[in-house]
């Protein structure tokens, strides 16, 4: 028994230990997306669509994504499947509604940051587009005709993308922390909290609605967006602030 006693801590040591590593080293689905995309020279993946399907032991949490690549120099897009996600990663991405998640540039170079759609690498480059002056003399950017469809693709079309804003998360958070704006109602200017998403997606919003585990999830977004709290990672986070210095328009 003396024996025993000790092989068995040995044994149940080693199976804690790999259990622990198998969790620790749990794919994303972002990182099935690199490896799946991984010979296409530009594309774009947009948080699509959430879900949570509630169960009597467990809850499990859902992620669609849209992602946009190029065939022939000309946009196209597809909606992904629905994949599983933990629940500590559904509540990492539960602002993130029609931000872009992961991006490829034409330099090769992969965008984890998340970031409104399209700031990665279309917005701004003068191979996709130009900047443009309204009326009123605000600066927007304007897709050339054979990347036009890009703005509904990315959700553009009912929202320019105006160029202050563009000014403001190129200079202080490209690549360091998700940029989610301030319109001119208070409200965040992209992401699940935006008056834009909100209004465009319905669907979602009354789907989620009756599921508890939606409400606190919301209600500790909503606690964090009003807290300002600021974000230190280099892919998102729920806390993150929504304060910037770019207004409901720009020039």
């Amino acid at each position: 028994m003396k024996t025993l006693k000790p092989l068995f801590f040995v044994f149940l040591s080693l199976f804690v230990f790999s259990c622990g590593k198998d969790q620790a080293f749990q794919k994303t689905p972002i990182d099935e997306m690199v490896k799946e995309y991984s010979n296409e020279r530009t594309y774009s993946v947009i948080l699509y669509d959430m879900d949570v399907e509630e169960g009597t032991f467990s809850d499990t949490y859902k992620h669609q994504y849209r992602v946009i690549t190029e065939k022939d120099s000309t946009p196209v897009s597809k909606e992904t499947k629905w994949y599983v996600v933990s629940e500590d990663y559904f509540r990492l991405h539960q602002n993130n509604m029609g931000m872009e998640v992961l991006a490829k540039d034409s330099n090769g170079k992969l965008h984890k940051t998340v970031s409104p759609p399209g700031y990665s690498n279309y917005v701004g480059n003068g191979q996709y587009g130009q900047w443009r002056s309204d009326n009123s003399g605000n600066s927007f950017w304007e897709f050339y005709g054979k990347y036009a469809m890009m703005s509904s693709m990315m959700n553009m079309a009912m929202m320019p993308v105006y160029r202050s804003h563009y000014t403001d998360y190129n200079q202080n958070y490209r690549g360091s922390r998700p940029y989610y704006g301030t319109a001119s109602d208070g409200k965040p200017l992209y992401g699940t909290q935006s008056s834009h998403i909100q209004q465009s997606k319905p669907n979602f919003f009354q789907r989620m609605q009756s599921k508890s585990s939606w409400t606190k999830i919301s209600t500790r977004s909503s606690t964090n967006t009003r807290s300002g709290s600021r974000y230190s990672g280099s892919s998102s986070s729920s806390g993150s602030s929504t304060r910037s210095r770019g207004g409901g328009s720009g020039k």
